[in-house]
């Protein structure tokens, strides 16, 4: 199988297309013929090796993943022992983030549970647009925000492709949304059912009158102080990307600041599961939420995907066409 490998840290460059032998599934594995997979933020923390807590988790000199690539969609080609909801053919989508990564390349063998039933009515490339970005953003807004139906959230970085999933499941979750985003993005994500829309470059909603139920900042920087004074008194803010400062001060500052007057304040990490995977499923077969795909690049341009979306302008998801179909079944 072609595969794009590389364990050095450093820039998208040094990865390289080989050809590697295909993984055979073991007990509860599944082998997944990927037709797409999608960039995200966390490969190219990967990929530099920065924050430096990545080479803490995934080794100091040099990386102990080589095929990066957590969205994956594509079908079942083989299955190992004691898999007995799937079978070869099944379309699937999901993120392999937490069992090595791996879908920057033809197949993947990962764990049946790390996968759901592709939704119907996606193509392969809008599947795998979905799993990291929905899920961290339904995790962010509904368990660590505790978002409820009448509530005002606002999202900082609304047209990323956390941000453009975050708008569509806070109005999924029946609340009033606020998108925050550049001047050329506002009609996007008006588009996307945004009740209002602020232009970060004409105005700071940090300074404004406004006070939020929840906050998720899914891009972009403001002190966490800020953040704070921007909340109503029972408010909570969560931190789903961004800086690293912002990251840190999250994780370090939030839980005191939330000993204290009444707010929430923290980060959080997405935890993949298949449950949350069901779940947005239901909401994108209902039409209520669907993926936004900015760019589509063949697998021999991974490092060109990558080093765009870490520009920081793309509008939506950066998606990696693996077999050039876009086939729903």
């Amino acid at each position: 199988m072609r595969a794009i490998v590389g364990t050095a840290y450093g820039p998208p460059t040094l990865l390289q297309l080989e050809e590697r032998e295909t993984p055979t599934p073991g007990a509860g594995e599944v082998l997944v013929e990927v037709h797409a997979a999608s960039v995200n933020a966390g490969d190219w923390h990967l990929l530099r090796g920065d924050p430096f807590l990545v080479r803490l988790m995934f080794g100091f000199r040099e990386r102990n993943i080589a095929v990066l690539g957590a969205d994956v969609a594509g079908r079942v080609a083989a299955v190992g022992e004691n898999v007995p909801a799937m079978q070869p053919g099944d379309a699937v989508y999901g993120d392999i983030s937490a069992c090595g990564f791996g879908a920057f390349a033809e197949y993947a063998c990962v764990p049946e549970t790390a996968l759901a039933p592709k939704p119907a009515n996606l193509s392969f490339e809008e599947a795998a647009a979905v799993p990291a970005a929905a899920v961290t953003a339904l995790q962010a807004l509904r368990d660590h925000g505790k978002l409820r139906s009448g509530q005002h959230v606002l999202i900082n970085g609304a047209s990323g492709g956390v941000g453009m999933f975050a708008v569509q499941i806070a109005k999924a979750l029946g609340a009033e949304v606020t998108g925050v985003c550049s001047t050329r993005n506002l009609d996007r994500v008006r588009s996307l059912g945004a009740d209002h829309v602020i232009d970060y470059t004409a105005e700071d909603f940090t300074r404004g009158g406004a006070r939020y139920d929840v906050i998720l900042a899914a891009n972009g920087y403001h002190p966490i102080l800020h953040y704070r004074r921007a909340l109503r008194s029972g408010g909570t803010y969560v931190m789903s990307g961004g800086g690293v400062a912002q990251f840190f001060q999250a994780a370090l500052l939030g839980p005191c600041l939330s000993m204290v007057g009444h707010r929430k304040m923290g980060c959080m990490l997405v935890k993949p599961n298949r449950d949350d995977l069901a779940y947005l499923t239901t909401l994108i077969e209902a039409g209520k939420v669907a993926p936004v795909i900015d760019r589509r690049y063949p697998l021999t341009d991974v490092p060109e995907a990558i080093a765009y979306l870490e520009e920081g302008h793309a509008q939506g998801k950066v998606v990696i066409e693996v077999r050039g179909t876009t086939d729903y079944v």
